[in-house]
């Protein structure tokens, strides 16, 4: 979407701001704050609501505040005196009061780069994709997702969260699977649980995650594919890797484990478990609250307020809280330490430095366990490396040069 005002132009896709036809440079923030008012140029902002969408709650002082406004101001040619655009309501708040035309991001006019940090760009349209429904071996019916062409194809493991049709909009995993799918048939799936697949099952349990990626496998009679694990999809797809040598070709690691937190000997992610229950319990899929800003904060804390928000409806749209409390607490038993040294397919084990959810130690082990493994560390806070990271080119160019051997 981008929003014209002015000799301004918006682009809340992009996350760029031109004026008179020229880029201007606007810090994270500032931006945030910049777009937040003009989408809710109808109303008032007050100071709490802006620290709410661009601080995510935290406490910051008056003159931070303050010198965000004046660069934002600055950025749009807005003269403090004049407030032509952006005026202040005295113990009130801020309003964008200058006229604004909206303008929908047309298919072709800038398609996501893929490898770059203009990966953050406007998406064209999902790709037409190939559903299907099958059964689990317990009976629950299963959703999957074939999309692209090439001579190679890739398995995606389901990872919490997911959803075959929302994937595609979704500001953390859109501009990763259509540079997956590029030149290559994809093929994805949801957990049971989730997304398309039934709801409110009987088995929730890493037995039938394992189950329901064989069935998948089955279903569309592949014989030979890459595998590619992101999360504790990573543990899944490592014990499918060492349980079925004949038919991965290579396995691709990301952000995952081989032991849940109950199962890594530490009180302390003892804690951080029964931790993270308790923010899903209280808080999921509501963006407005403490509990689940709290648990975005563990997952992304370099997310911007527009991939949060992506992150909240995607919880939405996937499971519903008790499904996902269960799905949570299914992962945090999963061990499948000693099946990692029969794995003998060739592994890239990806894992960011700062990682909050999943340490790199845990990357390290995995990486240590399976013959011949190659681990890449990634230089960011973030759960997964997101699209706009400095970090994303080298993301990228290390997973598509071992998929294709080079």
């Amino acid at each position: 979407m981008r929003f014209h005002f002015g000799d301004c132009v918006l682009d809340a896709d992009r996350r760029e701001l031109r004026r008179a036809g020229e880029p201007v440079a606007v810090e994270p923030q500032v931006f945030d704050l910049l777009l937040h008012l003009v989408r809710e140029r109808e109303h008032v902002v007050s100071k709490d609501g802006l620290l709410d969408a661009v601080w995510n709650g935290r406490i910051v002082s008056e003159s931070t505040l303050s010198s965000r406004i004046n660069a934002a101001r600055r950025a749009v040619g807005d003269a403090g005196a004049e407030q032509g655009l952006i005026r202040t309501y005295a113990r009130r708040g801020f309003r964008f009061v200058g006229e604004v035309r909206e303008e929908g991001g047309a298919p072709g006019l800038a398609a996501a780069v893929p490898g770059g940090p203009a990966g953050a760009g406007v998406l064209p349209p999902p790709p037409p994709q190939e559903v299907a429904f099958f059964r689990a071996p317990d009976g629950v019916t299963l959703a999957a997702a074939s999309v692209g062409e090439g001579p190679e194809t890739l398995v995606k493991t389901a990872n919490w969260l997911t959803h075959l049709e929302q994937d595609w909009r979704s500001p953390f995993w859109s501009h990763l699977l259509r540079h997956l799918a590029r030149g290559r048939r994809l093929v994805r799936y949801d957990a049971r649980g989730s997304g398309l697949s039934d709801r409110g099952v009987p088995d929730i349990s890493f037995g039938a995650f394992l189950g329901d990626l064989e069935a998948m496998v089955d279903r569309f009679g592949l014989h030979r594919f890459s595998l590619f694990g992101p999360s504790q999809g990573a543990s899944v797809a490592a014990a499918y890797a060492a349980l079925h040598p004949e038919r991965v070709s290579r396995l691709v690691l990301l952000g995952g484990y081989a032991q849940g937190r109950n199962r890594r000997g530490s009180e302390d992610e003892r804690d951080m478990a029964r931790a993270f229950a308790a923010l899903i319990r209280r808080g999921w899929g509501d963006e407005r609250s403490a509990f689940m800003r709290a648990y975005h904060s563990v997952y992304f804390p370099g997310a911007s307020p527009e991939q949060l928000r992506g992150w909240a409806e995607m919880q939405r749209l996937s499971a519903t809280p008790e499904d996902a409390m269960r799905i949570r607490l299914a992962c945090d038993d999963i061990d499948v330490l000693d099946l990692l040294p029969r794995v003998r397919a060739p592994t890239l084990v990806l894992h960011c430095r700062g990682d909050n959810v999943v340490p790199l130690e845990q990357g390290r082990r995995i990486a240590a366990a399976i013959p011949g493994a190659r681990l890449v560390v990634l230089e960011s806070d973030n759960h997964v490396v997101l699209p706009g990271e400095p970090e994303w080119p080298r993301f990228v160019g290390e997973l598509e040069g071992f998929l294709r051997g080079t």
